[in-house]
């Protein structure tokens, strides 16, 4: 069966893109043919919702850049539990983190802000031997409009009779999005690399979604397996990109073999100032 290489693009707004350089059967590209898909096409969301698995953390890196890398008062959060209130469940921490954005939602909705965009990371340890999670903990990403202490107010339980305010489930920590060189990547490398435990994750449904387009025959096998060998610098995928840069020299470029197909590349970009 013939096979070529074939360049996809994945578009994540102004600043940053994705690039995957891989082998590719005549079948795949009949099969892809029938569908009828536009030579643009949106990416589809991953099943997994586990930051463990490779393409949910390239589609959590994507989100990330293309809806909140550009927005001035988008905060992350950074939510525990004390003791007393610390779930016995991922699940139960999830249902905890809930209650807690659609507390946000209400509180932006009286204020007369746009609808809330958010991702939420739900992050734990379990003990040895053992499938118990520990330091269960939540990392989420909202868009601006709110400042700092009005979202870190909002974790804490709901009201009971007789007092003013519900008693605070743990710490909250709002910090504002400050991209650096490489935008927010170093915050998303963060969140999917965490030392340790299991992540998941989940989106509001109004977030943007990147779009793809692929390229065919722009590469050969031979050249991917050269570089794949020879790994050349920055420089040299900076002429291959015209305005474009790798966002980081070590975790902007992967190489990776499969005794099947061969060598493939995969690729982040960053826009050069």
């Amino acid at each position: 069966m013939r096979s070529f290489v074939r360049e996809k693009q994945i578009d994540c707004g102004k600043y940053y893109k994705e690039v995957d350089i891989f082998p590719y059967t005549d079948a795949q590209k009949t099969a892809a043919a029938k569908k009828k898909r536009a030579r643009k096409t949106r990416e589809s969301p991953p099943k997994q919702k586990n930051l463990n698995d490779r393409n949910a953390c390239r589609y959590f890196t994507q989100l990330m850049h293309l809806n909140f890398e550009h927005d001035p008062g988008a905060l992350h959060l950074s939510n525990t539990y004390s003791p007393k209130y610390l779930p016995e469940t991922i699940e139960e921490a999830e249902k905890e983190a809930e209650n807690y954005i659609r507390r946000i939602k209400a509180k932006r909705k009286k204020k007369g802000l746009p609808p809330l965009k958010y991702i939420l990371v739900t992050a734990c340890t379990t003990k040895k031997n053992s499938d118990k999670p520990v330091r269960i903990h939540h990392h989420i990403i909202i868009n601006g409009g709110l400042d700092r202490d009005e979202v870190e107010e909002l974790w804490r339980k709901r009201r009971k009779k007789g007092q003013k305010q519900g008693d605070r489930i743990g710490y909250c920590n709002a910090d504002r999005l400050q991209p650096e060189d490489d935008g927010i990547g170093g915050l998303s490398h963060y969140l999917v690399k965490q030392a340790g435990g299991k992540k998941r994750w989940s989106s509001s449904q109004n977030l943007e979604r990147p779009a793809s387009q692929t390229n065919d025959g722009k590469y050969t096998r031979r050249q991917v397996e050269k570089w794949a060998k020879q790994r050349p610098d920055r420089t040299f995928w900076e002429k291959r990109y015209p305005g474009w840069t790798l966002t980081n020299e070590d975790y902007g470029i992967q190489y990776e073999y499969n005794e099947l197909t061969g060598w493939s590349i995969y690729l982040k970009l960053r826009k050069k100032e």
